[in-house]
This record gives C-alpha cells, structure tokens and sequence, in this order.
C-alpha cells in the first residue's frame, strides 16, 4: 500500500509541474501556518498540496506512522478549481489516494 500512495503523491506532483503549478519557493512561514482548513486565506489551493499535503503524506510514510483515512480532498479542490483547465488532473491521483485509503 505504501508503494500505492507513494506513486499517487508522484502523480499529483507531476501533474501540478505538467500545468506550471510546482513553485520553486515556498511561501512565508504565516501563510504555512494558517489553522483554517486548507490554508485557505493564506495559500492557494496548489500551494496546500504543495507545502503541506504532499510533504506531510510523505514524513507519515517514512515515520510508519498512521495515516489519515476517510479524508476528502477532492470536494474542496473541485469547488476551488471549477473553473481551471488543471482539475481533472490534479483530482484523479487524489481520488485514488482517498478511495485508497478509505
């Protein structure tokens, strides 16, 4: 399962280089600090999956720690991206990761 999610963070961060999304440099420290779900006042939704999401998916797998289950990423990006050429690719390795680890 972990060579599973592994290729599916892979995927999305493929697919956010393939449409120009991956930044070189990461934003200030307050907006990574934000507690509202997904950072939403301080980072845009491609931000979240890059500084937090993709990064904490990853230090989970290498600690053997728990991973999440039943989280819903989707929902929000489908509503925050509705109008973006990107959506489809960025939301199937994450629809796959969710239903993975349902």
């Amino acid at each position: 399962m972990k060579t599973q999610i592994k290729q599916h963070l892979t995927d999305l961060q493929r697919a956010m280089q393939q449409h120009n999304l991956w930044e070189n440099t990461a934003p200030p420290a307050e907006a990574l600090a934000n507690d509202e779900p997904f950072c939403v006042s301080t980072l845009s939704p491609s931000q979240w999956l890059q500084w937090i999401f993709i990064p904490r998916m990853h230090a989970l797998l290498e600690a053997d720690a728990d991973l999440p289950t039943n989280f819903a990423i989707t929902p929000y990006l489908e509503e925050a991206l509705k109008e973006s050429e990107y959506l489809c690719d960025l939301h199937q390795p994450l629809a796959k990761l969710e239903a993975l680890l349902k």
